[in-house]
């Protein structure tokens, strides 16, 4: 059973406790004298790790994605909590509990995954309707669609992830086409549905979020149009224009070459999409740096994916009204008079 979390680790504390290796290497001193270096990580963060003596038998043993049991020191490093290892072994299946190491979205996956294929059965246009349909009841994506992040580090990286963040864009595709009507919501709805289908088969999920070696070598986008392209060349009769349609739906909603579009968006739907789905996944990484423990009580931790901090604005404004409460009035004030009590 684990004991200590990433996330509640404190300096010059000794801890005994399972973590799942993320990342193991052997490196050396500058005198020349070899180390062990690990990244080590449960559902709440992750820490790196270092042994120093007498860690050939156990590193032989050990390898990503495996469970460890360590005794360690922490340390601090570089402002930051590192480990130092004293004993280190591999743990037996038995002594982990999975949910102690990747995070899980709060909401029902059963749910979402339902009200999404309502969305998709609802859309007007019958090609599009047959084409997100198909793709949702195929078992093997149902399974994984309901599982996979949306993404490893930068938003919606937890289990069901994926899910919650389409789940989001449909109703922000909804309430976009309810405010602009020049806009056709069945290829916002669409795109919203099959944008990131890719990343089922992109990222791993089993143990911890990481990358398969087709994810690595090819990308979401280019793993979600061979997806796509065979469940339309499934549906007999797809028009070719509409082909065309979904496929600039899929390639541009990255929005712009440096974030991996291979082209611009050239549609208004597509346009739209790109700037939706961008809205909903920084908000997402704003959410995590906020929810975070970390930072100081007005300020978050730098937050790597939207390269800033973020002020928390409630605590922000209950600590500086309350010293303008505290502080008196200038009528009060001129009321005393010089050499009178405040």
């Amino acid at each position: 059973m684990k004991s200590h979390f990433v996330s509640d680790l404190n300096a010059d504390q000794t801890i005994t406790s399972l973590f799942l290796v993320y990342a193991k290497e052997i490196r050396s001193t500058r005198e020349g004298k070899p180390y062990l270096r690990m990244e080590l990580g449960d559902r709440t963060g992750t820490i790196e790790a270092r042994m120093w003596d007498r860690f050939e038998p156990a590193a032989g043993q050990i390898n990503r994605d495996d469970f460890v049991q360590v005794r360690a020191r922490v340390e601090m490093y570089r402002n930051k909590p590192q480990l130092s290892l004293e004993a280190l072994r591999r743990a037996a299946p038995e002594e982990v509990d999975l949910a102690d190491y990747l995070p899980h979205t709060k909401a029902d996956v059963e749910k979402l995954y339902a009200e999404l294929q309502q969305t998709a059965e609802s859309l007007k246009n019958p090609w599009l309707r047959k084409l997100t349909s198909k793709i949702l009841s195929e078992p093997a994506v149902a399974k994984r669609y309901k599982r996979a992040p949306a993404a490893k580090v930068m938003h919606h990286a937890y289990l069901g992830g994926l899910l919650e963040h389409v789940a989001s864009l449909c109703g922000l595709c909804k309430a976009a086409a309810a405010h602009y009507p020049e806009l056709d919501l069945d290829p916002l709805l669409a795109a919203a549905i099959l944008h990131d289908v890719g990343k089922l088969d992109e990222l791993c999920y089993e143990r911890a979020i990481g990358y398969t070696t087709e994810g690595q070598l090819l990308g979401h986008i280019v793993m979600e149009l061979d997806t796509v392209n065979r469940a339309m060349d499934a549906i007999e009769g797809f028009p070719d224009a509409w082909r065309t349609v979904v496929r600039h739906l899929l390639i541009s909603h990255h929005g712009q070459y440096e974030f991996g579009s291979p082209k611009l968006p050239m549609i208004r739907e597509a346009l739209v999409f790109h700037y939706l789905d961008d809205l909903d996944s920084k908000l997402a990484a704003v959410r995590a740096a906020l929810a975070s423990g970390s930072g100081d009580p007005e300020w978050t931790e730098w937050s790597a994916a939207l390269e800033r901090r973020f002020l928390r604005l409630d605590e922000f404004l209950k600590a500086r009204i309350g010293k303008e409460a505290d502080r008196p009035s200038e009528a009060s004030a001129a009321k005393a008079g010089p050499g009178q009590s405040k």
